[in-house]
């Protein structure tokens, strides 16, 4: 019994070994199958994700596109639709055009990443405002995943104006050749006489159909350090201290379109060109020397110049000054303050409303106590708080046209919307007095990039 169970377990385990290695080739075959599989899942799921990677890059470049477009075609949207003899304003954009053209933009970056007009939808979420700078994209494709199947991807961008343009810049210059106070035009800083003839420029150039930006101004030595180290070649960025942009009599200015209204034109203002093969860069000199002595003490109005060239000509003698002290101490445009005291009071300092707004800039009395205005019928302390509040409503919102409605309406419905609040009242506040800035040559344009929201 013995040799029987022994020979009996003998033939029991080779009988499991042959069971065995057949189960051992079928799980061979098995995995070998799982990982072809695997293989082709892995497969499968990158071509997703690099599909997935293009749409994404076709939304935002969508995105992008069309905020490009708006920022190009702000000016002549803000531009009044009639001139002051009634004739059509050849330079003003209809809104709807305005909005057209950033959609065709959106759409031929679409079409050359590969997403048709029917797989971009395109929204402006500010759409309500007077002057939308927001593009919203959502494309939708079908992607093929390496296995031949098909999958349904949609990818979303939105592009703005950064929520901080025009805000926050400082009063006076430091850390360069210039100590002065800084004066802004399209959110860079100069010499408030240099700002006075680019003023007088800029509106020649505009009645020539001809838009001016500045696209950089003083810089400090940190900054043209950081400048000179991303392109360390001296024939295009001077090394720091070395910059004329630190005496903030130096503009780059743009679009390329106006290279050659510029050098024909610059030097009546007192601009010149200072390199040959710098087409954008402009310095003034027409007033003291760069980084001078006398340079540091030009301020708001000093050689009668930046009144003449930055307040529309329906500003009263009596409140010419004090407007531009204000601006200057704020940094805010001298002639957004002028246009927004004319559709408030039309310069009235004993003005009154029956909802009991009070003064020359209307301020209610829990607004103004809030600035620290103890007499709204102060004119000068009332334009002085003015400007402190529009500073911080642009600031807060972005954009003089937030900014306004907000003076007008209160800050919580435009914070509710990002846009210009459906009233009445508000719509046609802001309107005048962008047309009034329009009219006078003295329209105000934000400082305005392009980036994508997260």
């Amino acid at each position: 019994m013995a040799v029987r169970d022994s020979e009996r377990k003998g033939f029991g385990a080779a009988t499991r070994l042959e069971d065995e290695s057949g189960q051992a080739l079928i799980l061979v075959l098995g995995g070998a199958i799982a990982l072809l599989a695997g293989a082709l899942a892995l497969v499968a799921i990158a071509g997703a994700v690099t599909g997935k990677g293009r749409v994404q890059r076709a939304a935002d470049l969508a995105a992008i596109s069309a905020a490009r477009s708006m920022r190009d075609d702000l000016p002549g949207l803000l531009s009044p639709p009639t001139l002051p003899n009634g004739l059509p304003n050849p330079a003003h954009i209809d809104k709807l055009v305005y909005l057209a053209r950033a959609r065709q933009a959106a759409v031929a970056a679409g079409s050359a990443n590969g997403v048709g007009p029917d797989r971009l939808r395109l929204t402006f979420p500010d759409l309500g405002s007077f002057a939308p700078v927001r593009a919203r994209a959502v494309v939708i494709a079908s992607l093929g995943a390496g296995d031949g199947t098909r999958i349904e991807a949609s990818a979303v961008a939105e592009a703005a104006a950064p929520s901080g343009a025009g805000g926050g810049m400082p009063s006076m210059a430091s850390g360069g050749g210039y100590s002065g106070p800084l004066v802004y035009r399209t959110g860079e800083g100069m010499r408030p006489d240099v700002a006075a003839a680019f003023d007088r420029m800029a509106a020649a150039a505009r009645a020539d159909g001809v838009p001016l930006l500045v696209t950089s101004g003083f810089r400090s030595d940190a900054e043209q350090a950081a400048l000179f180290a991303a392109h360390p070649d001296p024939m295009w960025v001077a090394p720091p201290g070395h910059s004329l942009h630190r005496c903030a009599t130096e503009l780059d200015l743009g679009p390329e379109s106006a290279y050659a209204w510029l050098a024909g034109n610059a030097r009546r203002f007192g601009f010149v060109q200072r390199y040959s093969w710098e087409a954008w860069h402009y310095g003034f000199d027409a007033g003291p020397a760069p980084c001078s002595a006398e340079g540091n003490t030009v301020g708001p109005g000093s050689d009668g110049a930046l009144s003449a060239a930055s307040l529309p000509s329906f500003v009263p003698v009596e409140f010419r000054d004090p407007i531009l002290r204000a601006a200057a101490h704020w940094n805010v445009s001298a002639a957004l303050l002028a246009g927004q005291l004319m559709a408030e009071s039309g310069f009235d300092p004993n003005a009154g409303s029956p909802a009991g707004a009070q003064g020359i800039a209307q301020f209610m009395p829990s607004t103004a106590a809030s600035y620290g205005l103890s007499n709204p019928y102060d004119p000068v302390a009332a334009i002085d708080a003015e400007a402190h509040l529009m500073s911080d409503l642009i600031n807060q919102f972005g954009s003089p046209e937030l900014a306004l409605a907000a003076y007008n309406a209160g800050p919580a419905p435009v914070e509710a919307c990002h846009c210009i609040p459906p009233y009445p009242e508000t719509q046609a506040y802001v309107t005048r007095i962008l047309a009034l800035l329009g009219g006078a040559g003295a329209l105000v344009v934000p400082s305005f990039e392009v980036r994508l929201v997260a």
